[in-house]
């Protein structure tokens, strides 16, 4: 099949990739053409333009930041819809606003063209394994003549229902995933400032109720000391700030994920947005050090 890729991030390389060893023939387009070479030495083909991959492909997968360039890229000047023909598929695999998802599943809609939203989860490394959980929104009838080839790329993929309900569910997981890092990061935070060590706290935690995917990843890298980035702070700041508008919309109280929220904006203030989503475990500490300070402070006077 002659498929099309944009996006060509710590996620969509291999995604990509796995496509094109999937057997497909893949057309490929990237704001920065330095991240097309190991995919051009696989075999793919670079474009020039978006509108170029829409010519050359049947279906269409993104993997971008957010709605505004998923917009960008499918609709603005030389974007996928000016090369896509009629009865294409586009599956966006970006985490961007529901509604925005269903708008743009309308303006395709009304081309005749196709649209799935299908964020993921797993990371890079799950992306590269092709193990992702994947979430999708869109027609049944669409999702089934997409799922071979969501197949290449994840190992759970699940029919949420119409357009815009895949990026709602992957809202409900990152709020879960994120509150569960920055419980983490307390937990081992009171563990230290209570005497114990984080190390042992998070080595009895892992056997018992309280183990989980974050307590081992996130909480080995606080414990480690290691923040470089697997996911960017940003994207889930991101993420989150879709995930609070949406609820505003909509009227719903979200109490925890605002706090969380809150947490993520002071990461954010700090200059933790390249860091790692662990990096929480600093804002807490940086709390912690202020009164510190004060108190310092009023013995030197």
């Amino acid at each position: 099949m002659h498929i099309g890729f944009v996006g060509l991030g710590v996620m969509g390389r291999p995604m990509a990739l796995n496509l094109l060893r999937g057997g497909h023939q893949l057309a490929l387009w990237a704001r920065r053409p330095e991240t097309l070479a190991p995919l051009l030495a696989a075999g793919a083909v670079g474009c020039a333009t978006p509108a170029a991959v829409g010519q050359r492909s049947e279906v269409v997968f993104t993997m971008l930041t957010a709605g505004a360039d998923v917009e960008r890229v499918t609709l603005g000047l030389d974007g996928l819809v000016d090369g896509l023909a009629a009865a294409s598929l586009l599956v966006d695999m970006s985490t961007i606003a529901p509604e925005m998802a269903r708008s743009l599943a309308r303006r395709l809609d009304a081309r005749g063209i196709d649209m799935l939203d299908a964020p993921v989860s797993g990371g890079s490394q799950a992306a590269a394994a092709a193990s992702l959980a994947i979430m999708v929104g869109g027609r049944a009838a669409v999702f089934d003549r997409a799922r071979p080839l969501l197949a290449l790329l994840g190992k759970t993929i699940v029919h949420v229902g119409d357009n815009g309900a895949g990026q709602v569910a992957k809202a409900c997981n990152q709020m879960i995933m994120v509150g569960a890092i920055q419980a983490v990061a307390e937990a081992l935070h009171f563990s230290a400032t209570a005497g114990a060590d984080p190390v042992k706290v998070r080595q009895a935690l892992a056997g018992g109720s309280a183990a989980s995917r974050v307590l081992e990843i996130m909480g080995g890298r606080m414990v480690d000391r290691d923040f470089t980035a697997g996911v960017e702070a940003r994207l889930h700041h991101k993420d989150y700030g879709i995930l609070m508008a949406e609820a505003h919309r909509l009227g719903v109280p979200l109490p925890l994920a605002a706090q969380v929220w809150q947490q993520l904006n002071a990461l954010m203030a700090m200059g933790g947005g390249a860091s790692d989503t662990s990096s929480l475990l600093r804002v807490l500490e940086a709390t912690r050090a202020l009164p510190d300070e004060q108190a310092r402070r009023r013995r030197a006077r």
